[in-house]
C-alpha cells in the first residue's frame, strides 16, 4: 500500500508539470488555432538561460531570467514567423511551427551537447518521509508551483482584459476583431504565457530525480502533448485533467513495471500515449473538447 501511496503521488506531482506543458499548448491554439510544435524548443530554451546563469546571479534570478526568456523567445517566434502566415491554412502554421522547433533545437542541443547542466535549485536530493511514504522535495515544490501558476492563470483569462480578449478570440476571432480585439496582441500574450510556463516546467523535468538539463530534455513535451489531446487542446480543464492523467499512468506505470513484464521494457514511456489514443476513441474532441457540429 505505502508503494501505490508513493507512486500516486509522484505521478500528480509529474502530471502538474505536464499540465503547465498542455497548458501552453492549449493557451497558443485558443489565440490562434494553430498547433504548436515548437513548444519543446521553448522548454529546451528556458531551462537553458537557467542552467546557463544560476552559478553567476543565483538560482531564483536565474530562474526569472529563464522564464523572460523563454516567454521572450515565444513572443519572437509569434512576431517574426507566425505573424507572417496569419491568413494560410492552420495546417501550414503547424508544418512551419516544427521547422521553428528544428532551428530552435539544433541550435541549443550544439551548445549543450553532450553535457548534464544542473540548474542549481535549493532543494537538492532532499526526501520527506510520511511514515512509510517518501516523496522529494522537488516533488512538492512542483506540484506547489504548478498549482500557483495554474490558479493565476485561470483568474487571469477569468478577470482580466488579456482572458476575455483571448475567450473572445477564441469563439469567433473576425468577430472579435470588428468588436475591436487586438488579435496580433492576443496571439503574441498567448505565445509569451506558453513560453513562461514552459520554463517553469523544464526546472522541474530537470531536477532531482533527474541529474540536470540535456539535449534530450525537450522530449518530455511529447509527453505532455497527448495531456492536451486528451483533454481537448481548446479546454484549459481538459489540459489540468489531462497533464494528471498522464503523469499518474505513467508514474504507475514505471513504479510497476517489475510486474508487467510480460508487457515489455519502456511501459512507462507508451503508456501515455495509449491512454490518449483508447479516450479518442470515444471521444474523438478529448474529455473536454469542443465538438465540431456539421450540417447534412
Amino acid at each position: 500500500m505505502s508503494t501505490f501511496a508513493e507512486v500516486l503521488l509522484n505521478g500528480v506531482s509529474l502530471g502538474s508539470v505536464y499540465a503547465l506543458i498542455a497548458l501552453g499548448f492549449v493557451v497558443v491554439f485558443r489565440a490562434t488555432e494553430v498547433v504548436n510544435f515548437a513548444h519543446a524548443s521553448l522548454l529546451l530554451a528556458g531551462g537553458y538561460i537557467t542552467a546557463t546563469l544560476h552559478d553567476d546571479i543565483g538560482f531564483w534570478p536565474a530562474l526569472l531570467a529563464g522564464i523572460a526568456g523563454a516567454a521572450l523567445v515565444g513572443a519572437a517566434v509569434e512576431f517574426l514567423v507566425i505573424r507572417r502566415y496569419r491568413g494560410n491554412d492552420h495546417s501550414v502554421l503547424a508544418i512551419v511551427t516544427i521547422g521553428v522547433d528544428i532551428l530552435l533545437t539544433t541550435e541549443l542541443t550544439r551548445r549543450i551537447g553532450t553535457d548534464v547542466i544542473p540548474l542549481g535549485d535549493p532543494w537538492g536530493d532532499a526526501v520527506l518521509k510520511i511514515g512509510p511514504v517518501s516523496i522529494a522535495h522537488t516533488r512538492i515544490a512542483a506540484f506547489v508551483a504548478a498549482a500557483l501558476l495554474i490558479t493565476a492563470f485561470l483568474l487571469a483569462f477569468r478577470y482580466t482584459s488579456w482572458g476575455v480578449a483571448m475567450r473572445a478570440a477564441a469563439e469567433s476571432g473576425e468577430t472579435a476583431a470588428l468588436m475591436g480585439v487586438r488579435l496580433g496582441r492576443v496571439s503574441l500574450g498567448a505565445w509569451a504565457v506558453a513560453g513562461g510556463l514552459a520554463a517553469v516546467a523544464a526546472l522541474f523535468l530537470t531536477v532531482f530525480p533527474t541529474p540536470g538539463l540535456e539535449r534530450a530534455t525537450s522530449l518530455a513535451a511529447l509527453k505532455a502533448f497527448p495531456a492536451a489531446i486528451l483533454g481537448g487542446l481548446d479546454s484549459t480543464t481538459g489540459a489540468l485533467v489531462g497533464g494528471l492523467l498522464v503523469g499518474i499512468t505513467e508514474s504507475l506505470a514505471t513504479g510497476y513495471q517489475s510486474d508487467l513484464t510480460f508487457l515489455g521494457r519502456g511501459l512507462g514511456d507508451l503508456a501515455p500515449y495509449l491512454v490518449m489514443v483508447a479516450i479518442l476513441l470515444i471521444r474523438p474532441a478529448g474529455l473536454f473538447g469542443t465538438k465540431e457540429l456539421a450540417r447534412v
